[in-house]
């Protein structure tokens, strides 16, 4: 990732991340050795099939998942020289909402049905950020305006069900942004809107980011998602990150045929009316069976011999810092010998 000039170190870093499953199956390698970093101010995309890992290592970061016994990490989450994964439930608490946020997929799930939206950015301002009830009303009103919900003060009294898909992912963001954090996960946040709600919501959330210089990490199956707006994307298979640099650079130069993938099978507007969609053949391997190896080489068109054997590293040639897992890169469209 690029280095920030000042020398400061980054605002989030994920250093060789585990979160495995245990499951009366065995264990699931749902993120499996994952690093990366990024600095105030920028926005990651995460792509990648569903079940790649993408939303387990978004809530690895903001730790939710279960503290039963049946998950089981490894590495650490460091947010501002702070290691997340040594601090105890209660302090976590205080991390999420004012520090880390997150935008979940569905907002009909996040939202609670049956409180109004007043009632539920309240509650953030006042549990979380010392708000008295009055002002809280006012300041909900104000995020509700922000995040551009029109006559703000006639949507708190309404409940979720009264507004539609795209408004109820702008009250999610409202609620996100409540406690002004410094980090923003939006997990698949476009996925159950409309193509013109989605480009509004994109649109909401580069402004947001621009305005409060807050990072965000933007998880999308759709590499066009995050053309537009993602300074940097990391490119997730099976639990693991295949491929990561700029947003331009990938792009135009992917190097792992996974993510070529993924770019053919997106619809071309070009093409002619019900012209096939291309394919990524089979299936993304079982994270309880992982083949040896590269774990993508079972699907890929390129597959050798040394693929099946040995799995890459993720790193990159010389001093790019275009990082990939492939032992034969694409060089303009052709695996390189």
């Amino acid at each position: 990732m690029e280095k920030n000039s000042h020398l400061q170190p980054p605002l989030l870093e994920v250093v060789n991340l585990y979160t495995h499953f245990r499951t009366p199956r065995g264990i699931a390698h749902a993120v499996d050795g994952i690093s990366f970093s990024l600095e105030q101010g920028q926005m990651l995309g995460i792509v990648g099939e569903s079940g790649s890992g993408k939303s387990v290592l978004s809530r690895s970061i903001i730790d939710i998942l279960s503290r039963d016994g049946s998950v089981a990490y490894k590495g650490q989450v460091i947010f501002e020289g702070r290691d997340l994964r040594s601090l105890s439930a209660r302090e976590m608490r205080n991390v999420r909402g004012r520090e880390i946020a997150m935008i979940f997929q569905d907002p009909m799930s996040s939202l609670n049905p049956v409180k109004k939206i007043g009632v539920q950015i309240t509650e953030v301002l006042t549990k979380k950020c010392g708000f008295a009830t009055g002002p809280a009303r006012n300041r909900a009103a104000e995020l509700l305006d922000s995040v551009g919900i029109a006559d703000p003060e006639r949507q708190l009294n309404n409940y979720p069900m009264h507004l539609s898909g795209g408004m109820r992912q702008r009250v999610a963001i409202a609620i996100a942004l409540a406690g002004e954090p410094k980090l923003l996960i939006a997990d698949e946040p476009t996925t159950a809107l409309d193509v013109t709600i989605q480009g509004q919501i994109l649109n909401l959330l580069q402004q947001l980011q621009r305005k409060n210089n807050m990072a965000i990490i933007l998880i999308t199956h759709d590499l066009g998602v995050v053309a537009g707006y993602a300074d940097q994307v990391a490119v997730m298979y099976a639990g693991q990150i295949v491929e990561m640099c700029k947003t331009e650079e990938l792009l135009s130069h992917p190097r792992m045929p996974y993510t070529e993938a993924l770019m053919k099978s997106a619809p071309v507007l070009s093409a002619p009316p019900h012209s096939r969609l291309d394919t990524i053949p089979g299936l993304p391997p079982n994270l309880m069976d992982l083949p040896g190896g590269c774990r993508f080489h079972e699907r890929c068109q390129y597959v050798q011999e040394k693929c099946r054997e040995i799995m890459p590293k993720l790193e990159s040639e010389k001093s790019s810092e275009h990082l990939y897992a492939c032992w034969f890169p694409l060089n303009n469209g052709r695996p390189s010998s």
